[in-house]
């Protein structure tokens, strides 16, 4: 299968990690070759409940039996799409109260653009240096990064930056300003929590020049760091929220949302102000449906918080420099980038799914289902270790 994936499907990379997938249950990927992979990625933080988790299938096979793309979206009332949104309303807080459904994460973040812009008359929006919302043309004009932006300019124009966590660079948030937009975690930098009241210092600069303020959530949203959305855990409340990843339980799926009076902006002057064919796909919003009760009502999102201290526990090692994040959206930060390459794919060998991150190379992604269990992260942490100390051994020999 390896020869055909690399001969007629487009890949990302010049060497990608190839696993051939059979199947995937609960926190395990199982290859063709018979071997049992232990998920510590999920997905690239996408697959919330696990793989297969039995109330999304169930979701999913109800809803298919019913009817699948009926119309393009926001034309017909189709209850999936009605009842998630209506249960996303009840769990943000004020005012966010009005979604719109995408197929993606980055194409939320697209929607996010033109509603700050369309709602505030401005054009200026300011992005943060090292930050990830995605590959499309408008998410990566947002990422300050040369070396992945040259290829494709000329961008989207009107674009600044600031340093996230950097107080003094507020002040250029002025009344041109449209919106600032920020991840309430950064990701490919290497999971940055803000400090110092940080996002809220941004909310309220803000609210003094009448910007927006919009909060990238595709990463940490849906209980990944103990609360429903990342923003919860800093006492604020943004303007415009991009969803994605962990919202679908496994599914391809994006949203955005805000208040009522600025997401009707969209539907008029011009009409139709953002389309989609297929946002809103009743199969993909059966399942994140099914993934937002299953998330808020159990303990999944308290129970990440104390998984989270296990991880802290074992993970200690002398080529792990710290260990940085919140919750089920952890990074490994070893001591070289050498290191953390040689991680991954040595645990790969040991049947240990990681990741890397995009800006910080010396980080290892750990982003589990919030559904893994303490001995499988005490099983994966086991390994890491043992990895490790092969590299220790092998460094220490070349000296």
């Amino acid at each position: 299968m390896n020869k055909d994936f690399l001969t007629y499907q487009a890949q990302t990379t010049p060497h990608p990690l190839g696993l051939e997938v059979a199947s995937a249950k609960g926190s395990y990927i199982f290859t063709t070759d018979g071997k049992k992979h232990l998920d510590f990625v999920a997905g690239v933080s996408a697959c919330s409940l696990g793989h297969c988790h039995p109330k999304v299938v169930n979701a999913i096979k109800e809803q298919a039996e019913k009817y699948l793309h009926v119309m393009v979206y926001g034309e017909y009332a189709q209850q999936p799409a009605v009842e998630l949104t209506k249960l996303l309303a009840e769990h943000f807080p004020k005012p966010l109260e009005k979604t719109y459904l995408t197929n993606s994460g980055t194409e939320a973040i697209e929607g996010a653009l033109k509603l700050a812009r369309r709602y505030t008359g401005r054009a200026e929006i300011i992005a943060t240096h090292q930050a990830y919302h995605g590959n499309t043309m408008g998410s990566l004009s947002l990422m300050d990064y040369e070396e992945r932006q040259k290829p494709f300019r000329p961008l989207l124009g009107g674009i600044s930056f600031i340093q996230f966590n950097e107080e003094k660079d507020l002040e250029k948030i002025t009344e041109k300003t449209a919106a600032v937009i920020l991840e309430s975690i950064q990701g490919g930098a290497g999971f940055i929590i803000p400090k110092n009241n940080y996002l809220k210092k941004v909310k309220q600069r803000c609210e003094e020049v009448d910007a927006l303020l919009i909060l990238d959530e595709i990463q940490p949203g849906f209980g990944r760091t103990g609360t429903l959305f990342g923003f919860e855990n800093f006492d604020m409340v943004p303007d415009i929220v991009a969803l994605g990843k962990g919202m679908g339980g496994g599914m391809p799926i994006g949203a955005f949302s805000a208040s009522a009076k600025m997401m009707d902006s969209l539907s008029d002057n011009p009409k139709m102000g953002h389309i989609t064919t297929f946002g809103g796909n009743p199969v993909i919003a059966a399942s994140a449906l099914a993934t937002l009760k299953e998330i808020t009502g159990s303990d999944l999102m308290t129970e990440s918080l104390e998984k989270e201290k296990l991880f802290r526990k074992l993970l200690v090692h002398p080529l792990i420099s710290e260990v940085r994040g919140m919750g089920l959206m952890l990074a490994i930060i070893t001591t070289s980038e050498e290191i953390a390459n040689q991680l991954v794919l040595k645990s790969k060998e040991e049947n240990l799914i990681l990741f890397w991150l995009l800006f910080e190379k010396k980080a290892v992604r750990i982003t589990p289902p919030l559904t893994i269990s303490e001995e499988e992260i005490k099983e994966g942490c086991g390994i890491i270790i043992a990895v490790l100390d092969e590299i220790m051994k092998q460094v220490k020999t070349v000296n």
